[in-house]
């Protein structure tokens, strides 16, 4: 199976906060990631620095034939058109939804697709019902985001990034905004796309949910790649100090709740 995503030694700092220290990866076609950790490890940072939403320091990303490199003295974002080429082979979901309040949930799934991908309104239309009808909301479709709840929501943010088409989907916590009973719809969604083979990258604090649908498991912190592997050599076998302590933690904490 070839990588449909490759990360060279990737470096970002903000300021004197070295986020990310060489980081290398390599997603798989077709294969889905779980990036795991404490706040402030630097996962957000690698998900935004893939969709060039955070420019890197140094290093290099390539996602499907896309290739973008980075040095010290490269302080702007790649030409529009070499950004908007790389951004579209990667779809983004973030903890918050980000839907534009004064449009229909239908409108805010076609937008991309008439805006950037020039595409006829009723085609548009069309796949955007179509897409709705994939995350389970065919009947929001002429509703406003304010009379939807954080699951709705969250499942129509993920409609609008899939209308673009993406080779690869990167979910930044895309639970972590939700009431627990939330939660599982949305999963359900990610869950589905998974069985679809949609390459996919995600942070998220869900261990049982990284287990049932990744491929590899990656445990970040301070910046670093610390352990990674299949979900059971990792969430249960793992053999580095710091993963053991975080996974100890994590675990004590689910026994309290």
């Amino acid at each position: 199976m070839d990588n449909m995503i490759e990360i060279t030694r990737l470096s970002k700092a903000f300021g004197d906060n070295q986020v990310l220290r060489n980081i290398s990866l390599n997603v798989e076609r077709g294969s889905v990631v779980a990036l795991i950790g404490p706040s402030g490890s630097g996962k957000s940072t690698l998900l935004r620095s893939i969709n060039l939403l955070t420019i890197p320091d140094t290093g290099s990303i390539r996602v499907g034939t896309n290739l973008q490199t980075f040095d010290r003295a490269r302080t702007r974002l790649p030409g529009d058109k070499a950004l908007s080429a790389f951004r579209s082979r990667t779809g983004m979901v973030f903890q918050h939804f980000n839907l534009f309040p004064h449009l229909s949930v239908l409108r805010n799934v076609m937008e991309g697709m008439l805006v950037v991908l020039r595409m006829p309104k009723s085609e548009a239309e069309t796949q955007a019902r179509s897409l709705l009808a994939k995350v389970g909301l065919a009947d929001k479709a002429n509703m406003y985001p304010d009379r939807l709840s954080g699951g709705q929501k969250q499942r129509v943010a993920i409609a609008r990034a899939l209308a673009m088409r993406p080779e690869v989907m990167l979910f930044d916590e895309a639970t972590s905004a939700l009431d627990p009973e939330l939660v599982g719809e949305v999963l359900g969604v990610i869950r589905g796309l998974a069985e679809e083979g949609m390459t996919m990258l995600l942070v998220t604090h869900e261990m049982d949910f990284a287990r049932e649908v990744a491929g590899q498991i990656v445990f970040m912190r301070d910046g670093v790649v610390v352990e990674a592997g299949s979900p059971e050599q990792v969430l249960q076998h793992p053999t580095h100090p710091l993963t053991q302590s975080f996974l100890a933690r994590y675990h004590t904490a689910e026994r309290v709740a």
